[in-house]
């Protein structure tokens, strides 16, 4: 295959950054996406030109980095997966593909492609944990909780954190990362206790990092790779509300 690519390249996050354009031939179809960005920088770096900065990490579609936006969609345009677990067999040979950073006024470009994402690592720390004192280690099965319960709480906790919701959202919205991390614990017994508390602190933090608001335009669930429902966003809401009526 041989393609043309359109990347956005931008030398630090002051600068003005630019899409500029490259030629790439003899990609196989089954080469993945960020293998086809590797051979895109050997073939630079054999050309004593600076190669493109990119963010990824395990190349499993578990941790999250690989957050590209790719043609007008997070991650490409496949569905439920991420940037790494993306194939060239998607696109058509003679195809031109164009590859942006996530676009957030809370996720500020680093370089070329990397954006800073600690955002979501501070609306953690304001309240994505427990702090239960629980005494020595439990037996698995102590503490009975529904299958239902349980299902939804894993579904909720299958969120990588990556961004996509953000990136793909009008508004710049982080309600879909916020309601999965809220969600997970609120449907387990363990995460009542601090329930109320994290709502509201890590709703807080999210309006203070500036994402925006939610419109329910539900693109954000239509784009993330690990299918997590608009669903949640509705249990944070009950959760926040609930919180505030308590105060």
């Amino acid at each position: 295959m041989k393609l043309t690519l359109k990347i956005w390249r931008q030398a630090s996050p002051k600068a003005k950054g630019e899409f500029k354009t490259y030629q790439v031939d003899g990609i196989s179809p089954d080469t993945s996406f960020l293998e086809m960005l590797d051979i895109l920088n050997n073939d630079l770096i054999h050309k004593g030109e600076e190669p493109v900065a990119f963010d990824h990490d395990c190349r499993e579609g578990i941790c999250g980095m690989c957050s590209l936006y790719i043609d007008g969609h997070a991650h490409g345009p496949d569905t439920e997966i991420t940037t790494c677990q993306l194939h060239m067999r998607k696109f058509k040979d003679g195809d031109t593909i164009t590859i942006e950073p996530w676009r957030s006024r809370a996720f500020p470009v680093i370089k070329d492609l990397v954006v800073n994402r600690s955002a979501y690592d501070q609306i953690l720390q304001a309240g994505g944990f427990i702090s239960v004192n629980t005494g020595g280690v439990p037996d698995a099965n102590a503490i009975p909780i529904p299958k239902k319960n349980a299902d939804e709480s894993m579904d909720a906790a299958a969120c990588i954190g990556c961004g996509a919701c953000v990136a793909t959202c009008k508004n710049g919205s982080a309600m879909l990362f916020v309601a999965a991390r809220v969600s997970s614990l609120a449907l387990l017994p363990q995460g009542k206790v601090e329930g109320a508390r994290r709502a509201k602190a890590m709703v807080s933090k999210m309006e203070e990092l500036g994402f925006g608001g939610c419109t329910n335009t539900r693109a954000c669930e239509a784009e993330c790779p690990k299918g997590i429902s608009v669903a949640h966003i509705a249990r944070l809401n009950r959760e926040f509300l609930s919180a505030k009526l308590k105060d």
